[in-house]
């Protein structure tokens, strides 16, 4: 972790690092002088140093003088840092976004969930990252940081036609399957029952736990219903909203199978039996644990868990900058695409 720093790697960091590195450091405000540091390129490199080590910030400018690429003070790199946010979210934007292949015609597993993240002496969650990976990879596609009020949504990250989204409880909300199935994508996610609104096919209020004695010992029950959307427009009360005001109905299948315990697992997808079968659904939501070691990646090698400051006007760029340093890891480490020797983009200069 601490190598992203090394002289020795940096060039072959920079040929994956976005080309419009320069121009968005512009555009949001991170780097609109040079002055104190020789480039973007440089200021990144120098935030980067702080975010994956231990050392102060004063430690970082003293660090970045001896190497040549910056001199200020350590409260200078604090302005720096403070105001590299929108910098930041932008780059790992761009950094992600070849991990989103555009095939038209085939499905794509996306795998999303949030983990907390509390900075030192915190007593209740402060921090929220939202991501989305690739099961196939285990990389990160998307990522974006909130504070703890903010909910789990499918509509933090972008869905392409022929996605299909695996996500645990918090995404099994009827507005976020109906968000997913408006922009083309599919899900298979574990059911709430006690958050959500089910119907049989003819208009009927269905109660599934009603029905729990046909789950076998082994083997999957399903059933068809349908998914009423609550209607767009609502007020900010918590009164229960009729069927007949449902914003869209949504077509989708209910499983049901148990565990050895005898415990069952009620699972939802919108996916065509045409195209997973029963078994082959609840098999696809066993790669959802993909993104539970993910999130273990992150905080026991990157410790993006190990935030110095709770909610102060940096820690927001921190946990952008180490979220950052594992994408670059990812690019670095799996590339792809050809195979090449060098394990980097030898054909682009240096930004």
């Amino acid at each position: 972790m601490t190598s992203l720093r090394a002289e020795e790697l940096w060039p072959y960091v920079s040929t994956i690092l976005p080309e419009s590195l320069s121009d968005l450091a512009e555009k949001t405000g991170a780097l609109r002088r040079c002055r104190g540091v020789k480039d973007a390129t440089s200021l990144l490199r120098i935030i980067l140093t702080y975010a994956v080590t231990d050392m102060s910030l004063k430690d970082v400018a003293a660090w970045a003088r001896s190497a040549g690429i910056g001199s200020f003070t350590g409260p200078g790199l604090f302005y720096r840092l403070r105001e590299a946010e929108s910098w930041l979210s932008a780059t790992l934007g761009e950094m992600l976004r070849e991990n989103v292949p555009c095939v038209p015609g085939r499905l794509r597993l996306r795998v999303m969930d949030a983990s907390h993240v509390v900075g030192p002496g915190a007593v209740g969650s402060e921090w929220r990252v939202h991501a989305e990976c690739d099961p196939g990879t285990g990389c990160l596609c998307s990522v974006d940081v909130t504070d703890a009020s903010c909910g789990e949504s499918s509509d933090r990250h972008p869905v392409l036609p022929g996605d299909v989204i695996l996500g645990d409880r918090l995404y099994a909300l009827a507005p976020n399957i109906a968000s997913v199935s408006e922009r083309g994508g599919y899900v298979v996610v574990r059911a709430n029952l006690h958050a959500i609104r089910l119907c049989r096919p003819n208009g009927e209020v269905f109660s599934p736990l009603a029905e729990s004695e046909r789950v076998p010992k082994s083997g999957v029950a399903t059933w068809d219903v349908l998914i009423p959307a609550p209607p767009k427009a609502r007020s900010k009360s918590h009164k229960t909203w009729k069927l007949s005001e449902a914003s869209v109905w949504i077509s989708a299948r209910l499983l049901a199978a148990r565990t050895t315990g005898g415990e069952i697992i009620w699972i939802l997808t919108t996916l065509p039996i045409s195209v997973a079968s029963d078994e082959e659904v609840m098999k696809l939501f066993r790669v959802r644990w993909q993104i539970e070691l993910l999130f273990k990646r992150l905080k026991s090698l990157l410790h993006i868990d190990a935030m110095p400051s709770r909610r102060g006007p940096t820690a927001r760029s921190w946990l952008l900058a180490r979220l950052l340093a594992a994408a670059i890891i990812d690019a670095l480490l799996n590339r792809q695409g050809a195979f090449s020797p060098w394990g980097y983009q030898p054909w682009r200069a240096a930004v």
